[in-house]
């Protein structure tokens, strides 16, 4: 795929076979990303900066949930709002981005997610949004190129994985459990076919749910709430910021 590099005020088109478009690309709605993306070459710490400016609502939103720690306290609707507000900044990020409409309604899934897990007897309905969120997820990741051997580790990965915790699980919750882990493994396998940060997203929304799903129904985990949550935001960022198009910035 082509890229383009600035040169002498210019922009001069060259090839660079070792890019693949997979890895290149914002998320679409359900197409391939088109070649129009540009690199900076020059001083790549102001993008840095300016994206850690819109992101700043999101940094703070996840401050207050953990000096609050709400998870410790008896379930309200405060609790579900600060447990939720980290993930609608990331929303409100990507509609100011002009991100694609799937991965912000993923992040709105998962916000309803974390408001029903704060509830006990709502964790099938928080559940059913989270799987919702992964289905949008897998949408927008699409499946070109599909490298099937990337399958394979996730599958050798998952399998044994589930089946120990289905040993474990009351059986009303075993075949909604199969679903959604077949869903998760998916979006972490597609994931790992688009690369950083996609890649790293799955892969930290995988541990999040694995960890949870112990702590919950084989045995509590030291800090395992902690890591639970460390976990879960940090592959939500790290999904918003892989479907954030990328524009052209030419120095001045």
């Amino acid at each position: 795929m082509p890229l383009y590099q600035q040169c002498q005020g210019c922009w001069h088109q060259t090839s660079h076979p070792g890019v693949s478009e997979a890895s290149m690309g914002s998320w679409g709605e359900g197409q391939r990303p088109k070649p129009d993306f540009r690199l900076e070459v020059r001083e790549p710490w102001k993008r840095w900066l300016h994206v850690g400016k819109w992101l700043s609502p999101f940094f703070v939103t996840c401050a207050v949930y953990f000096l609050l720690w709400i998870p410790e306290d008896p379930p309200s609707w405060l609790g579900a709002l600060v447990k939720c507000l980290p993930v609608l900044c990331l929303a409100l990020y990507l509609r100011a981005r002009g991100s694609p409409s799937l991965p912000r309604a993923a992040l709105l899934c998962s916000a309803v997610g974390d408001a029903c897990l704060i509830w006990p007897q709502a964790f099938f309905y928080g559940m059913a949004a989270f799987a919702s969120a992964h289905l949008l997820y897998l949408w927008a990741l699409g499946w070109a190129p599909l490298r099937p051997r990337l399958l394979l580790p996730v599958v050798l990965v998952c399998i044994p994985y589930s089946v120990i915790l289905l040993l474990h699980l009351p059986p009303d919750l075993a075949l909604p459990f199969s679903g959604y882990t077949l869903v998760l493994s998916l979006v972490l396998w597609r994931g790992l076919v688009r690369g950083p940060p996609a890649s790293w997203g799955a892969l930290f929304f995988t541990l999040s749910d694995s960890v949870l799903a112990w702590h919950m129904f084989v045995r509590p985990l030291p800090h395992g709430r902690l890591v639970v949550m460390t976990t879960y935001y940090a592959a939500q960022l790290l999904l918003a910021l892989s479907a954030v198009p990328r524009s052209r910035h030419k120095s001045p």
